[in-house]
């Protein structure tokens, strides 16, 4: 993940804080040039650092801890909570009809987000609809056609027209009336150029858009404080949609960017896939960069994951001792709906960027695992995936022949299964954690 370096320079400095003997103005001093080397280090702009690493010393060296709190603990909750201000407040794109436009320069993925927002909005119950404002960069029509039909989204573009107001003024002529969300992209540049910038405000104006976003990399790097003040200028940003942070880039120029021109981060993508994509948290973002987990967030997920799908039912099933594969089957489904397994492990407690390197912990290869045993399950019946002790010698080799794998891969499957088993066993014995449970699977209902 981006940030991996930024996430585990703080949290050595937060555990330099937690083994303190006492807290002192020495070890403020310290902290605080400490995060400020791991915040310049990440791209964060100069200026926001020195005025972020003042308000920490300041209230360190002057606030005294609340009742029931150590100084340890106090000065490690305002590094945190100055860390959250730096971002924002937390801002939730209304469930309404509306119509979005997209800006950004190439390649910061504005393209590829308007699919993953229309997901998210179709998530939402309601029809969203693309439409194709960037008429120069030639694969743009396609690329956006491409994924409208992935996305099952009405489409609208004319890759002949050159003319980008006249071709999102009729796709909102077409559009508009049978959708909820019409979600405009838009051309980009290479660099700012004045005909962009009055390109963008030609439609602004023929749009009369409720919602402005801005697309940045997280790799832009120091540039983008500048580019998000001029595309701000020119539409009024209304939120940024940080993308590409599963990559290597430091990150914290778009950070930077996003408090410089006071538009709250509203999205964040984390992969190429439409799921890898989530409302952006300020609190649970630092939580996770910390190392402190994002439970908020993974439980968002877990439920998006269970919409659909008869969470309850299989609940019971596995809380009365009946655990069989197509049981194991639907809990893999569940977890890959998630997203990857390494994200997962980010939202954890203690599941910092970086972890499951230090911890020598391979996600990559156990999802192929669970994959790889997803494709034997598909390759048994339904009488041996309600009862696999009847998987024997005969049948063992039957099933591997059919998923094109080894034996020892099936016998690995049911080795995992009964591992699995025992381990719902001893969970449908425990009536607290049951009903703990069944609590959380309702999602307040």
């Amino acid at each position: 993940m981006v940030l991996d370096d930024l996430g585990d320079s703080l949290k050595g400095t937060l555990k330099k804080i937690a083994n303190a003997v006492h807290v002192d103005s020495k070890l403020v001093k310290e902290v605080v040039k400490d995060i400020q080397r791991a915040l310049l280090k990440a791209d964060v702009n100069v200026k926001l650092v020195l005025e972020l690493s003042k308000k920490i010393e300041k209230r360190a060296l002057s606030e005294k801890p609340p009742a029931g709190m150590s100084n340890r603990e106090h000065v490690i909750r305002i590094v945190y909570d100055e860390l959250v201000e730096i971002l924002g407040d937390a801002r939730e794109l209304s469930s309404k009809k509306q119509i979005i436009m997209m800006v950004g320069l190439y390649g910061q993925g504005k393209t590829t987000t308007c699919g993953k927002l229309a997901t998210h909005f179709k998530k939402k119950g309601l029809r969203p609809a693309l439409i194709a404002g960037d008429v120069h960069r030639p694969a743009a029509y396609e690329q956006l056609k491409q994924i409208a039909e992935k996305v099952k989204a009405p489409f609208y573009g004319d890759k002949k027209e050159k003319n980008a107001v006249k071709v999102v003024k009729e796709g909102l002529d077409k559009l508009k009336k049978s959708n909820d969300v019409i979600i405009v992209d838009t051309s980009g540049r290479h660099k700012l150029e004045d005909d962009l910038i009055e390109e963008m405000k030609d439609i602004f104006k023929t749009t009369k858009p409720d919602e402005k976003l801005l697309v940045i990399d997280a790799a832009t790097g120091q540039q983008a404080g500048p580019q998000a003040k001029a595309f701000n200028e020119a539409v009024d940003i209304t939120g940024i949609v940080l993308t590409k942070l599963d990559g290597t880039a430091k990150g914290g120029g778009a950070i930077s960017a996003a408090a410089e021109v006071g538009a709250p981060i509203v999205f964040i993508g984390t992969g190429e896939h439409s799921g890898d994509f989530e409302k952006f948290d300020p609190k649970g973002f630092i939580s996770r960069l910390l190392g402190m987990g994002d439970i908020k967030t993974l439980l968002e997920k877990a439920e998006e994951s269970l919409k659909g799908k008869d969470a309850e039912k299989t609940a019971r099933r596995i809380m009365s001792g009946k655990f069989t594969l197509h049981d194991m089957y639907d809990q893999m489904n569940m977890l890959k709906g998630m997203g990857s397994l390494s994200k997962v492990a980010e939202m954890l407690p203690g599941g910092f960027p970086g972890a499951a390197k230090k911890k020598n912990i391979d996600m990559d290869e156990t999802e192929d695992k669970l994959q790889r045993f997803k494709i034997i399950m598909d390759s048994m019946t339904d009488e041996e995936m309600n009862d696999p002790n009847i998987v024997r010698s005969s049948r063992i080799k039957r099933i591997a022949r059919g998923a094109g794998v080894d034996n020892k891969d099936v016998k690995e499957l049911l080795k995992y299964y009964n591992m699995t088993k025992r381990m719902m066993k001893g969970f449908s014995g425990s009536r607290k954690m049951q009903k703990n449970l069944m609590k959380q699977l309702k999602f307040g209902k």
